[in-house]
């Protein structure tokens, strides 16, 4: 019989490394020396959840309240967690582990466990499979922790509070848990602080009591608070199985041929229809579709098309693969055609009109779509609002089909339509004493202000500008021909990093 074989992943920085992905894909990165922790609500106020390296170096750890760690390091920076995100991503991450076993669940909020029982040998070994469990989960960017045991409970200990990829056979077990501390057995913490009361410290100090003690004071506690069970249970002296999580069906349209064909696309439409008929009976709508063609001698072709906006518009869809599908070889020809979705998300049916009728017109998400399939998806750029106030950093121009995800929301200000792609440098003739020019040069025109507003100072990000950046007074100036612009003062006299002020055009407003 096949010893059974569980492995622990505990991911323990999956909060933190996710937010930091998020602002880097927002262009926001912190640096790496600044202190920031992630926080939840509390019954006293703010908890840290989460903190990374930086805050962690000054003795910051999460379960401590925000206010008093701000004592200990008043620069912190507090961002809130999204724990219901991190749920959504541990469960995505769950059913890709099925690359290593067909059984795997979520292990807590932040840890996955799988039964590899027979399936070490297809990895290279146990140590092998290890390796490239961290390795994949590298390659995504999170940090792991992973151990194999003959039991759930010993991985989890292993992982969480045992060496770097342990390893432990059922021969081992007993020596290879007894210095854990007790929280290794996955009691809460009420019953931690009570074996620590106890002079219980260790997995070694609960194995030397009798059985018959423990059993009289923990007989009614439920299973996270009985050390006598989970102790069992780590020991493999009490079953505890992986009970899978069920992988959501593909939703997928195929098209049997009776006879191999030429050309694919006369069957498209149908395959859409198909597609776009189970998308709505599931109420959900897609990101991604993938056309998959087969040929008689083995052959298989794929052609992807992306979609900026959850989409369950058969006609749409086809659409994406035109003049994709007539450039496929046939070879001897296809004889199966399937159409599947990706990026599946829950997708409610909108009104678009008072009066119920179609909307005129081809909306703006599918423009994108359409370009994007003709001339690729970095051909098609759109701007995202950035969490900047220094104006040329508060927009970016991203593939406008990940636009729609990534963008921020920003406080409302008054801004030129038109933004010059680099401040261009003005000659001033004369300027209102603490106030912007009277007369300027610019683009060889002698400019006259009849009336302004401001200024409105925008200070440098001292997290990426250079020292020495100076900072800027913007106004809002009219000349005497009705025409409105949007130019700056960068430094004031006497603040040290510069000479005498310098004047930019930045914008033109309507």
């Amino acid at each position: 019989m096949t010893a059974r074989r569980i492995v622990s992943i505990s991911l323990p920085h999956l909060a933190m490394e996710r937010w930091q992905k998020h602002r880097e894909r927002i262009g926001t990165p912190p640096p790496p020396d600044v202190p920031v922790v992630l926080a939840t609500e509390g019954h006293h106020g703010p908890v840290i959840h989460a903190a990374n390296r930086a805050a962690t170096l000054k003795g910051i750890q999460p379960g401590e309240r925000v206010v008093d760690m701000r004592a200990l390091c008043p620069d912190l920076k507090v961002e809130y967690a999204d724990i219901a995100g991190d749920r959504a991503v541990l469960e995505r991450l769950v059913i890709w582990s099925r690359r290593w076993s067909p059984f795997t669940a979520p292990d807590g909020a932040a840890g996955i466990v799988l039964d590899t029982t027979g399936v070490a040998h297809l990895f290279g070994g146990e140590a092998a499979l290890l390796y490239d469990i961290e390795e994949q989960f590298a390659r995504i960017g999170l940090t792991t922790r992973s151990a194999m045991a003959p039991t759930w409970g010993a991985a989890w200990a292993l992982a969480r509070f045992g060496p770097v990829r342990a390893i432990c056979g059922e021969e081992g077990l007993g020596r290879a848990l007894a210095p854990l501390p007790t929280r290794a057995l996955r009691l809460d913490a009420g019953t931690v602080q009570l074996l620590h009361r106890l002079g219980l410290k260790t997995v070694a100090d609960i194995a030397a009591i009798p059985r018959l003690s423990l059993t009289r004071r923990f007989a009614k506690a439920a299973l996270t608070g009985n050390p006598l069970m989970r102790l069992d249970q780590a020991m493999g002296l009490m079953g505890e199985p992986v009970s899978s999580k069920e992988a959501p069906p593909p939703i997928r349209a195929i098209a049997r041929l009776p006879e191999p064909i030429q050309d694919p696309t006369p069957h498209l439409l149908d395959l859409c229809a198909d597609l776009c008929a189970q998308l709505d009976h599931a109420g959900m709508g897609c990101r991604r579709v993938e056309v998959v063609v087969y040929r008689t001698d083995g052959e298989v072709s794929t052609v992807h098309a992306a979609i900026s906006q959850p989409s369950r518009d058969p006609a749409h869809l086809a659409r994406l693969f035109e003049g994709k599908l007539e450039r496929l070889n046939p070879g001897f020809g296809f004889d199966l055609i399937t159409l599947h979705a990706g990026g599946v998300e829950p997708l409610s049916t909108r009104q678009s009109r008072l009066d119920g009728a179609a909307q005129d017109g081809l909306p703006l998400a599918h423009l994108i779509d359409r370009l994007s399939a003709r001339f690729g998806a970095d051909a098609i750029l759109r701007p995202i609002a950035r969490e900047s106030h220094v104006p040329e950093r508060a927009e970016q121009m991203v593939p406008a089909l990940e636009a729609a995800t990534d963008a921020a929301t920003l406080p409302a200000r008054e801004r030129p339509i038109r933004l010059l792609r680099s401040p261009e440098e003005i000659r001033v003739i004369y300027a209102v004493p603490e106030g912007p020019p009277a007369q300027f040069v610019w683009r060889r025109q002698r400019l006259h202000v009849a009336r302004y507003a401001g200024p409105e100072r925008i200070a440098p990000e001292w997290w990426q500008d250079l020292p020495g950046t100076r900072l800027r007074d913007y106004y809002k100036i009219e000349d005497q021909q009705g025409r409105r612009f949007w130019l700056y003062r960068e430094g004031v006299h006497g603040d040290g990093r510069g000479g005498d002020p310098r004047w930019f055009m930045h914008g033109m407003f309507a």
